[in-house]
């Protein structure tokens, strides 16, 4: 029953803004580890950002600065706020759910479920 999904991915150039949005259902995202991850060609899946117990939010360096990790509870919705976007953040772009209440994590094994994908390219 459990199910995200990402919207908000597209191309954009160099130095331009999105919003992905990650809607779910089934589960809450107030009463887990929530995070957005992406994974470029070539690439393995990496931690964009992360949002766990007590508020409390991490980002990649490459993400610090540029990206914003929020929600909106009363839509059980997640967002990433991405500015100033470069080519390298051209990726698939996946939120991630754990299987519950933690602090913010980067790790892949440490969520349980997993949105599609949307894509974002950045062009020069």
């Amino acid at each position: 029953q459990a199910q995200l999904v990402e919207s908000g991915g597209g191309s954009v150039q160099f130095g331009g803004s999105l919003r992905l949005s990650c809607a779910a259902n089934g589960i809450s995202i107030d009463t887990r580890r929530m995070g957005w991850f992406r994974q470029g060609p070539g690439k393995e899946r990496e931690g964009v950002a992360s949002y766990g117990f007590s508020d409390r939010i991490t980002y990649a360096p490459s993400a610090a600065g540029r990206f914003t990790i929020s929600r909106d509870t009363a839509k059980n919705t997640l967002y990433l706020q991405m500015s100033s976007l470069k080519p390298e953040d051209t990726a698939m772009y996946y939120c991630a759910a754990g299987g519950g209440i933690g602090t913010p994590s980067l790790t892949p094994s440490h969520y349980d479920y997993w949105g599609q994908g949307t894509q974002v390219t950045v062009s020069s």
